[in-house]
């Protein structure tokens, strides 16, 4: 298998698209329009994220199979190159946390500085910690108010920045929680050392992946019916019943780990058929610049939102226009930019901070020693 995945930066351009069109619907309260936009729209809630975090775990795969066959020397600094960037990105997203609550890259720091201690862990290993995490998080709920710190109807932390507020957002009720979504880096670890570009494999996922999606959200589906009419119509219930992102149970688990397999899959048998089409190359060179157009969609984006008085009351159908706007610049930028520039403004910065850190870090240790 090469190198790299044909197909993963395709995947994490239609992450990056899928998290623009839920975070533009959130902020600009896009909650009336036609019912079946509204339905579609929120089928991404969740599941951009979730592709996002699993297409980091295979990339994790792919850098841990260049040092597979070496020394533990090697290993081992693999492991601290993971843990400093885990490190910065937590310390990035703290940083950014105050222009959008929503942020994901602090809770991404997380999954990389935890999940560096199994990048060589076997497979059983990673799947039994995924299935280990995922059944045991509903306990939890039982355990600590899963409710506290929040103000559901502003979606705003309290909390947040007292010591116990940030521990418990970041590790169990945030939008992110380390637990149980590192199970979807850890999946993503185990998915990247499978042979993806072989067609047996692909067609055996894909099966697997459409019949867990379609009999688990079809059976909560019944169960939601069933319980409206017997008259269980009580929010809790139906939180508890819900296939959404929040609270994180094993059903949204588990669709949102099988629609990312099938949005991947998808994305590396189109890239295997049209591998030499423009399109495809300029969409791919748009994944590349993921975590520039991450960040752009906040500061631009909805600072242009914002100066359009755009953000709340909004319908669906400019959400998903303002959506499709933004995603066409960016796909445009990415296509103009890589013609010149390797990195994008922000994979540049993010790359210049890790090497230098990692310099004075080790001139650091060279002089204590």
């Amino acid at each position: 298998m090469s190198a790299r995945i044909h197909g993963i930066d395709l995947a994490r351009a239609l992450a990056i698209f899928g998290m623009v069109v839920v975070n533009f619907k959130l902020v600009m309260g896009a909650t009336t329009g036609n019912p079946q936009l509204l339905s579609l729209s929120s089928l991404l809630e969740g599941r951009a994220a979730a592709l996002f975090v699993i297409l980091a775990g295979v990339g994790l795969t792919l850098s841990a199979r260049k040092v597979q066959n070496h020394n533990l020397l090697q290993r081992k600094q693999l492991q601290n190159k993971v843990i400093m960037r885990g490190i910065l990105l937590l310390c990035l997203g703290l940083l950014y946390l105050p222009v959008w609550p929503a942020d994901i890259l602090h809770f991404y720091g997380c999954y990389f500085i935890l999940a560096s201690w199994l990048l060589f862990a076997s497979h059983r290993t990673l799947l039994t910690l995924c299935a280990v995490v995922v059944s045991t998080f509903p306990a939890l709920l039982l355990i600590i108010d899963y409710s506290k710190g929040w103000q559901w109807e502003t979606l705003t932390y309290l909390d947040l920045w007292t010591l116990d507020g940030l521990i418990r957002r970041i590790f169990y009720n945030g939008f992110h929680p380390v637990f149980p979504w590192i199970a979807f880096l850890l999946f993503g670890i185990w998915l990247g050392r499978q042979p993806l570009h072989q067609s047996a494999i692909q067609k055996r996922l894909f099966k697997i992946a459409i019949v867990t999606l379609v009999s688990v959200e079809g059976a909560f589906y019944l169960l939601r019916t069933l319980a409206v009419s017997v008259g269980m119509q009580d929010q809790d219930i139906q939180f508890l019943l819900s296939t959404g992102p929040i609270p994180p149970l094993p059903q949204y688990l588990v669709c949102a780990t099988a629609s990312s397999v099938l949005v991947l899959l998808g994305s590396i048998k189109l890239a295997q058929r049209f591998a030499h089409s423009a399109v495809l190359r300029s969409l791919e060179d748009t994944g590349k610049l993921s975590l520039t157009f991450y960040i752009a969609h906040i500061i631009i984006g909805m600072g242009t939102l914002e100066a359009l008085n755009m953000l709340g009351n909004q319908s669906i159908e400019m959400a998903l226009l303002s959506s499709l706007l933004f995603c066409l610049s960016a796909w445009c930028f990415a296509t103009i930019w890589r013609r010149k520039y390797a990195q994008g403004p922000a994979e540049w910065l993010f790359r210049y901070l890790f090497v230098n850190i990692t310099i004075r870090k080790n001139r650091f240790i060279f002089r204590r020693n």
